[in-house]
């Protein structure tokens, strides 16, 4: 009888513990969706100002229109990026073309003054800030999560689970690795 009790104590303990290991991978899991989801947010709100900035620019900057094509062309290969992998090349490639924008418009005081410029560029160079926010916090929970999946005994149970481990956001291109270089 007391075999039976123990048995039983051993069985319901060990259920327990694979439901609280579960439930934190689930947990994990939604957190690594919901701050992807946060930077996506971020990045949908750079795309929404680009084509402001850019119209904006038109006006004062017409030789610059190479650049302003670039920029518009990697805003929507960004836009219909799927996954991660792909949203980060694009958006890679995104942020080198703004960086070169920003060096090239140096050369344009009165754009510089122009209050709509002014408002937009302080708008974007907030929204690059929270996109760099976002990304950081979203690779740490991707980390945190990629670590539960990964160690013993959640490695047991992951895999029976369906647990897959999921990629970091990360520049893809090395233009985006270096500073702009300004030249005059």
């Amino acid at each position: 009888m007391i075999t039976t009790i123990v048995i039983i104590a051993v069985v319901v303990l060990l259920i327990f513990w694979i439901v609280a290991i579960y439930n934190g991978m689930v947990k994990s899991r939604n957190t690594v969706d919901k701050e992807w989801r946060n930077v996506d947010v971020q990045l949908e709100r750079r795309y929404a100002l680009i084509p402001n900035l850019v119209e904006t620019v038109k006006g004062y900057a017409k030789h610059e229109r190479e650049t302003l094509e670039q920029i518009t062309s990697y805003r929507s290969a960004a836009m219909s990026a799927t996954s991660v992998a792909q949203k980060a090349a694009a958006d890679s490639m995104l942020t080198s073309a703004l960086a070169g924008l920003r060096v090239q418009l140096e050369a344009y005081p009165d754009l510089k003054a122009n209050t709509n410029f002014l408002n937009l560029q302080e708008e974007l160079s907030s929204t690059e800030n929270k996109i760099a926010f976002s990304r950081q916090l979203y690779n740490q929970v991707v980390t945190d999560y990629n670590n539960k999946i990964q160690i013993f005994p959640n490695t047991l149970f992951a895999g029976m689970f369906g647990f897959k481990e999921r990629e970091l956001f990360e520049a893809s291109t090395p233009e985006v690795r270096t500073a702009p270089k300004v030249s005059f």
